[in-house]
């Protein structure tokens, strides 16, 4: 994956918040200029206390350079001693200290005032795009991932780009432009000890470049066993009943703390290495001083013991400048640590856009048909599905016309859940077509052709939610009065109102304060409620006991009055009167016809009869 790309990524979701950062780089410079301003005063200062007689009496011409502010500061201080002496002179240079230092301070805060903003709003923005594309991606995506990995990458790894790159944005830019200033300051004051200054600091730039780029290697096997040990957990509290029935407690243990002991030792030597970004860079940095000052100073004592000779710099101003390039320290340091976390944050951010960019497969067409209603038939013409290379689905014929009930039977893995998710494009056909009056399922608006259908599953999906928000679930302007009627048809009403809240009951993760006949009939006052003309229920009452399965075959009899039905059946008791039965083997319908007619047959239906008629 190319990195530089993802990093441009990164700062294409900085973009909208260009004002914030454009005022971020003003107050920034503001605060370099009064730095600078500052340390000039040093020069002056010096000069006051050691060259009390040596004043400048001619005001210098103005210039934007170094000398040139210098010298003013010179004249302004000779000024004020002659007239006012020197104690004055130094109270004078003492409330312009304080003044530049409150002046840097406050332009400083400003600076990161305003980048806050664009902070928060860019890690807003990549989690709401993570949160839309995780929606959007084919459902076989998560068949490849776990659930836990997901997690992982919508949560930490979005808040490891704040810490680790966002976070750093002002020291990208600050620390580039102070350096860029004082060295600037430093050229003006002695050319010659700054290139020699310039010639030193790449081989620190080297060492330091070496340890980033092994660090975001590490980070990445870090991030990625993270995610490993998060997908246990998610996994372990969805399989809590089983782990404790297998008295497995002990084997699940051992295999997290495996886990989390690998990622462990990788978070810490990920942390170690990069906490050696400070110390380094300092150590490095006191050995140039040292080295700045030994060069520095022999170009002074040259000059002292060869009056012949001319040094390029004055002590006082040597003093400055070593001053100056000790502050270089700083925001070298700091560039350092944010060069480190840049690199241990872009392994999140190769994560992220894995996400981003992984294929919807599931494609809307630019000029796709509006499908406002459905008006004759669903037609499956020679369709076959292919996953994996597997053959899912073989030369499905089928018409299923307007207000029918259809049901598909057969063993487990036969294709019948493939086969109706076809029909609101959670997958694509690999061959053929399905028709919705006369067209194509793939040229219509993907939202047009799911609105029209109503799901009820096996599994009833609830959220940890009101009972009236589950079953107005999609639904924005729902009334009380149209959710209580969808509840009355599917024969939750009465045990609704027998709970505390009523309606405005909070039914707990995935509904578990709930029994599964209580979920199912739920599921069906939200299909209900969105009154849609198509209704597929996948095996939704195959889970329950009796007397719930009678409960909701009732309310799925009130449901299924004049609504055009497609329904795959475990106990075949419940699809008797199905207008077709189709029964499938292998993604092959091997069988078709009525109840009675199948039965006549002796095929493989009736086989399936007798035997639920035996274990009965």
């Amino acid at each position: 994956m190319d990195k530089k790309r993802n990093f441009r990524r990164i700062l294409h979701y900085v973009k909208p918040y260009w004002f914030s950062v454009l005022m971020n780089i003003v107050f920034n410079i503001l605060a370099i200029v009064f730095s600078l301003f500052s340390f000039s005063m040093i020069v002056p200062f010096l000069n006051l206390l050691f060259n009390p007689d040596n004043l400048t009496t001619v005001r210098p011409e103005f210039a934007l350079d170094t000398d040139t502010l210098l010298a003013m500061l010179d004249y302004y201080v000779s000024y004020i001693i002659i007239l006012k002496g020197q104690e004055t002179a130094l109270v004078f240079i003492c409330l312009l200290l304080v003044i530049a230092f409150f002046l840097r301070n406050i332009t400083t805060y400003f600076a990161l005032y305003f980048m806050v903003g664009a902070r928060a709003g860019t890690i807003k923005d990549i989690r709401n795009d993570l949160y839309k594309k995780i929606m959007i991606l084919p459902l076989s995506f998560y068949s490849k991932h776990k659930k836990g990995d997901i997690m992982a990458r919508i949560t930490t790894d979005v808040q490891e780009i704040e810490v680790s790159i966002i976070s750093y944005l002002d020291t990208f830019i600050k620390s580039p432009l102070t350096i860029i200033a004082y060295f600037a300051y430093m050229i003006g004051v002695s050319w010659r000890l700054t290139l020699f200054v310039v010639l030193l600091l790449p081989i620190g730039g080297l060492i330091i470049g070496w340890i980033g780029k092994s660090l975001k290697k590490d980070s990445l096997d870090g991030q990625n066993r993270f995610a490993g040990m998060l997908a246990t957990i998610e996994e372990t509290i969805g399989g809590l009943r089983i782990i404790k029935a297998f008295n497995a407690i002990d084997y699940s243990s051992e295999k997290f703390n495996e886990q989390n002991g690998l990622y462990t030792r990788v978070i810490k030597f990920v942390n170690r290495k990069r906490d050696l970004s400070s110390p380094m860079s300092e150590f490095l940095s006191s050995i140039i001083i040292a080295i700045v000052i030994w060069f520095g100073a022999t170009l002074i004592l040259d000059a002292t013991k060869n009056p012949d000779v001319v040094s390029s710099i004055t002590a006082a101003n040597f003093i400055a400048y070593i001053v100056v390039f000790s502050q270089i320290i700083s925001p070298a340091k700091s560039f350092s640590q944010g060069f480190y976390s840049l690199q241990k944050g872009m392994a999140s951010a190769d994560r992220i856009f894995e996400v981003l960019d992984a294929e919807e497969v599931i494609v809307e067409k630019q000029d796709a048909l509006p499908l406002p209603d459905f008006n004759d038939s669903i037609v499956y013409k020679n369709v076959s599905f292919h996953y994996n290379e597997v053959n899912v689905l073989k030369n499905i014929d089928l018409t299923i016309p307007k207000g029918k009930m259809i049901a598909l039977v057969g063993e487990s893995g036969g294709g019948k859940s493939t086969m109706v998710d076809l029909l609101p494009r959670f997958y694509d056909v690999s061959e053929g077509h399905i028709l919705i009056d006369g067209t194509d399922v793939r040229d219509f608006k993907i939202c047009d052709v799911r609105g029209l259908m109503g799901i009820v599953s096996q599994e009833s999906i609830l959220f940890n939610d009101t009972i009236f928000n589950n079953i107005a679930f999609g639904l924005e302007h729902a009334t009380r009065e149209a959710v209580i009627e969808a509840a009355k048809i599917a024969n939750a009403h009465d045990f609704i109102m027998e709970m505390e809240d009523g309606y405005d009951t909070v039914i707990g993760d995935r509904g578990m304060n709930l029994s599964g006949g209580q979920r199912q009939r739920i599921s069906i006052a939200r299909a209900v409620l969105k009154n849609p003309p198509i209704l597929i229920l996948d095996e939704a009452t195959s889970s329950l006991d009796t007397e719930s399965e009678r409960l909701v075959q009732e309310a799925l009899a009130k449901v299924m009055t004049n609504r055009t039905s497609i329904v795959i059946a475990h106990r075949l008791s419940t699809i008797q009167n199905a207008d077709e039965i189709l029964v499938l083997v292998k993604g092959q319908i091997v069988e078709r016809g009525k109840h009675e007619e199948l039965i006549e047959k002796g095929g493989v239906y009736k086989r399936l009869t007798d035997l639920q008629s035996f274990n009965s």
